[in-house]
């Protein structure tokens, strides 16, 4: 079947001005060259005077086509190091994938995986990449947006750092906590083909320790919720942040964001959900005024746990048992609730250790448990929108069937999807691409 005659027409037009476009980038180019190579530069290594050396036809590859231009080497007579004043001011490598078009490959490499990224390349820009290309665009722009991110954080954990009092300020900002697991590579260096046709071996199976955790929070406004229809409510904003690390670099980057963001002030109170893990409220410590919360949906799982040993999967004691427990819960009566599975008699051993525990996890979290307040205020008392995250930005992507990653490789594709999920994409703009080993 043969094209349609409109199809067939766009395609005409985009072949016809695509070399006209290239042409024009290259005089506007061409314009600002004796402008910026007028000074010779400085080294970066010594910081004495370069002298000019040669000049060269270079090239890089953008949206339109291949851009060739000719530009001033410089080098230094002590340390023999060399720069190029214009592709430096003009924010391009010399022979690689440059400008808007590696932040197009880049924002399809941190959507779907990286061979089909490279078939969309040529598909929305008419440009043929390799799936190589656009992993090294995604690697470049990544470490840009992590050391952009890590910069933040060290501004503002710095003491000295002058931080403006948002006005108006929130009254209150809601923050949900947690960590999924993402497998990581077992080899340390990359597999290599030495020729086209060799078929690589298979990775080994992902052992024990062969996993990081991923920590996730999510920023939003209680004020901001709204409700569509009775019972059921969302957000209108919410901002994502997540990191390869530890508990305090999360802690750390959500301080970051909420001071950049101007949502935290000294009359701002921290809503800090968790389900219950001690590296969250242990940190949690950092505002001096929050509220913690204890996700009611891990405590009616407790419940649950107990319930289907004592009285059998699926049966209906069971489900009034737990249905009793949350209707308590959210009337705010958690002491009542331990006082009465305090007087239970399991009918196992493993029912008794069941019950046990899951009269220690309320009694150790009673003081976050108010749910009937929590309610009232508007808080909300369930995690859903950080579980809602991982899936989002670390399950959607990074955790595809038979998917493994260097922590290098992680960190940087999770910067740049906290970046497209937050809305935050043009920032890229602004920042300079990294340079990377290949």
């Amino acid at each position: 079947m043969d094209v349609t005659p409109f199809i067939r027409m766009e395609r005409e037009v985009e072949e016809e001005l695509r070399p006209q476009m290239l042409a024009a980038l290259r005089r506007k180019v061409e314009a600002v060259a004796e402008e910026v190579e007028g000074e010779a530069p400085s080294c970066h290594t010594c910081g004495r005077l370069m002298g000019r050396h040669d000049a060269r036809t270079t090239s890089c590859l953008t949206r339109f086509g291949r851009l060739r231009f000719r530009c001033n080497r410089y080098r230094c007579p002590s340390c023999s190091g060399t720069r190029r004043p214009l592709p430096e001011w003009l924010g391009v490598e010399v022979g690689q994938v440059s400008g808007s078009l590696a932040r197009l490959m880049a924002l399809l490499g941190v959507v779907v995986p990286y061979e089909l990224a490279a078939q969309l390349v040529v598909i929305f820009f008419g440009v043929k990449v390799s799936p190589m290309a656009v992993w090294r665009a995604v690697q470049r722009l990544g470490e840009a947006a992590s050391s952009y991110m890590e910069s933040l954080c060290a501004y503002h954990g710095d003491g000295r750092s002058h931080v403006q009092e948002p006005s108006p300020a929130p009254d209150a900002v809601l923050v949900g906590v947690d960590g999924c697991t993402l497998g990581m590579a077992v080899r340390k260096t990359r597999r290599r083909r030495k020729t086209a046709e060799e078929v690589l071996p298979p990775l080994p199976p992902v052992e024990d320790g062969r996993f990081r955790e991923v920590k996730s929070a999510v920023l939003l406004l209680p004020v901001e919720r709204v409700e569509p229809c009775p019972g059921r409510r969302s957000v209108l904003r919410r901002v994502v942040v997540t990191c390869l690390g530890d508990a305090n670099q999360i802690f750390n980057r959500l301080w970051a964001e909420m001071r950049e963001r101007g949502w935290h002030a000294s009359t701002t109170v921290v809503v800090i959900v968790g389900d219950g893990s001690e590296w969250i409220w242990n940190r949690a410590a950092l505002f001096a005024n929050r509220c913690e919360i204890l996700d009611f949906w891990h405590a009616i799982e407790y419940g649950w746990t107990y319930a289907r040993l004592q009285f059998g999967e699926g049966s209906r004691h069971a489900d009034r048992f737990v249905r009793r427990i949350a209707r308590d819960l959210k009337a705010g009566r958690v002491q009542v609730v331990i006082a009465r599975l305090k007087t239970l008699k399991p009918v196992s051993p493993e029912a008794r250790e069941a019950l046990e525990d899951v009269i220690k996890y309320y009694t150790d979290n009673a003081s976050r448990m108010q749910y009937d307040t929590y309610l009232r205020l508007g808080y909300g008392i369930g995690s859903g929108a950080v579980e809602s995250a991982h899936k989002q930005v670390v399950h959607a992507r990074l955790r595809q069937a038979g998917m493994r990653w260097s922590e290098a490789g992680a960190r940087r594709l999770l910067a740049l999807r906290v970046l497209l999920l937050n809305g935050d994409w043009t920032m890229l703009d602004r920042l300079r691409m990294h340079p990377i080993a290949a």
